[in-house]
């Protein structure tokens, strides 16, 4: 793709995000692949947005315990009970089980939003984070996960305060990536209702900017996380 290509794709994005409402039009079905700390936390607050959420993860037993204190707009279920109940899925597991998510739920997500938040570590990954930073994270998740249509997400801000945000609606900018302008509209407004503005960094191939330690990590005001976007090559 050339550089003008890409960069008409990106406006068109970009412009699909700003005509959105402030709050997604309507309540979303949203399953969640990995229901940890930013699982748990996200889906948390999309359950108070009114949202209907389903929970999944390795341990049943935690998502049934999370559902039924969240009340009647949360559930538990299996990854592929979750990939298959969601019109969103979102995707937060350590990036070393990407591939077999991927492969366990492929045909589950294809043409739909799929919110990545994964964030490859050398540490705790091993050689997939290196292949993954090597050929740019977002792209890397988007081949291991064929067919969806993918925005990256929750990524760059500690877990920590993020199940807090809307106390504070517009205080602080959210980071996201991706090809899809439809799709990236629909995770913006996602992104709105959890009490975050989102900051459209780039396409996927930015997505190396959306992992902690760059300059887009980190809790910053919209306005600041724009001027820094602004200077991303």
């Amino acid at each position: 793709m050339t550089q003008r290509r890409a960069f008409l794709k990106f406006t068109a994005a970009l412009a699909g995000v700003l005509a959105l409402p402030a709050h997604a039009a309507q309540k979303t079905k949203i399953g969640i692949v990995g229901s940890g700390r930013v699982g748990g936390a996200i889906g948390a607050a999309w359950v108070k947005a009114g949202h209907e959420v389903m929970f999944s993860s390795r341990d049943i037993a935690h998502d049934r315990e999370l559902a039924a204190k969240l009340g009647p707009n949360a559930r538990a279920g299996t990854p592929k009970e979750a990939a298959a109940f969601g019109e969103v899925v979102m995707i937060s597991v350590p990036y070393r089980a990407l591939p077999e998510v991927g492969k366990d739920i492929a045909g589950l997500l294809k043409g739909k939003v799929v919110i990545d938040t994964c964030n490859p570590f050398d540490g705790r990954d091993g050689d997939i984070a290196k292949w993954a930073r090597d050929k740019g994270v977002g792209l890397a998740s988007a081949e291991l996960l064929p067919g969806a249509r993918l925005v990256r997400a929750f990524n760059a801000i500690s877990w920590v305060r993020m199940g807090d945000a809307h106390k504070e609606p517009g205080r602080i900018g959210m980071p996201i990536a991706g090809d899809d302008p439809k799709a990236l509209a629909l995770a913006s407004a996602l992104v709105r209702d959890v009490g975050y503005v989102p900051v459209v960094v780039g396409g996927l191939a930015k997505g190396n900017y959306l992992v902690p330690g760059t300059a887009v990590s980190g809790e910053h005001s919209p306005d600041e996380l724009r001027r820094i976007v602004a200077t991303l090559k």
